[in-house]
């Protein structure tokens, strides 16, 4: 079973207050990939402690990178993210993998989301999240022995946690009342619930993390760590004129992104992009940087992972959060025009 980590350094003397009162505060759909779980796991020096922000004030200073609690936990984490899923190990080779991993801790990045652990040289003021059920090709690694439960699940993460691997547990990919059972399941049990979902949110798909999360939220805490906000790239404005050669839909395995790309309802995006970038334009940004920033403007994501293949596509990516306070509600309301996509709560309906 995979688990991640989650480090600090105790070394560090320099605590604020805010930390201080924080470590008081203890692919395609599938039956299996109801059931895949992220685990936050914290270890240093054989201590365990709850992570905040990293230890050098400098990187959220020269970036204005922020930091936001993850759900209703005590566990801080930049509002940017990294996410290694398909690059690393795939398109890019180690050294630049490496590259990254040190760019977006050095501009202040403190989450950083595998599918398989990537040895990363410091730990210290990280949180490393991975997957349960998105391992190897064999068939013991493509599930828990335990059946696919809810409850066992839940009773696997909180024996997890009881042994001291991990504070925190979340899920990926679970519907709303799927998330609902296993908080269910742990107060009748008195074990852990999960803290947070990883869902995919993006300009294109909205539904969940706008209408379904925010429910959870009020009701028990469960915060929103979102993936894919270009799309798989789609947004990146890239696929304006087709597929360019050693684009992610060329890839091998890809073919279901391309014939997505290629379609009518692909046309029909493409168009909304150009629009987009007409806006993006006017602020000043990249189109890449518009559709991040869109994301983090909902007070609900706690963090956003980014995907990266070079030191320059990271680093336009960071500089969503300098575009974040350009989004008024003006915008945002002419962003929600062209889309056209906007989902409605039943809240919303009734008033």
């Amino acid at each position: 079973m995979q688990v991640s980590f989650v480090c600090t350094d105790h070394r560090n003397s320099n605590r604020s207050t805010e930390d201080r009162l924080n470590r008081q505060n203890a692919n395609s759909p599938s039956t299996k990939s109801k059931f895949r779980a992220v685990a936050l796991v914290a270890r240093s020096l054989g201590h365990l402690s709850v992570q905040n922000m990293p230890s050098s004030s400098d990187q959220s200073i020269r970036t204005g990178m922020k930091y936001r609690n993850l759900g209703k936990s005590g566990l801080r984490v930049s509002c940017l993210g990294l996410g290694t899923w398909v690059t690393f190990g795939g398109q890019i080779s180690d050294e630049m993998a490496e590259e990254l991993l040190t760019l977006a801790y050095d501009n202040g990045i403190n989450l950083f989301d595998t599918a398989e652990v990537y040895a990363a040289g410091k730990r210290s003021s990280l949180v490393i999240t991975t997957k349960i059920f998105w391992g190897g090709k064999a068939e013991t690694e493509r599930g828990l022995s335990r059946k696919h439960i809810i409850e066992e699940t839940v009773r696997a993460m909180t024996h997890v946690i009881n042994q001291g691997m991990a504070m925190y547990w979340g899920t990926s990919r679970w519907s709303a009342m799927e998330i609902m059972e296993a908080y269910s399941v742990a107060r009748q049990f008195n074990l852990i619930p999960p803290i947070c979902e990883q869902a995919e949110y993006h300009m294109f798909q909205r539904e969940k993390v706008e209408v379904q999360l925010p429910e959870l939220y009020h009701k028990i805490g469960v915060g929103a760590m979102t993936w894919s906000p270009l799309a798989c790239g789609i947004i990146s404005g890239k696929y304006t004129s087709g597929v360019p050669a050693f684009s992610r839909a060329s890839l091998k395995g890809y073919q279901w992104m391309k014939d997505k790309i290629l379609s009518e309802e692909g046309r029909r995006q493409q168009g909304k992009l150009k629009e987009l970038l007409a806006i993006a334009e006017r602020l000043g940004c990249t189109l890449p940087q518009l559709a991040i920033a869109w994301c983090l403007r909902n007070d609900g994501v706690s963090s956003v992972l980014l995907g990266a293949s070079s030191a320059d596509q990271l680093l336009e990516n960071i500089g969503a959060i300098q575009i974040l306070p350009k989004l008024t509600s003006s915008i945002v309301h002419d962003v929600d025009g062209i889309l056209g996509n906007k989902p409605y709560s039943k809240k919303d309906y009734r008033s």
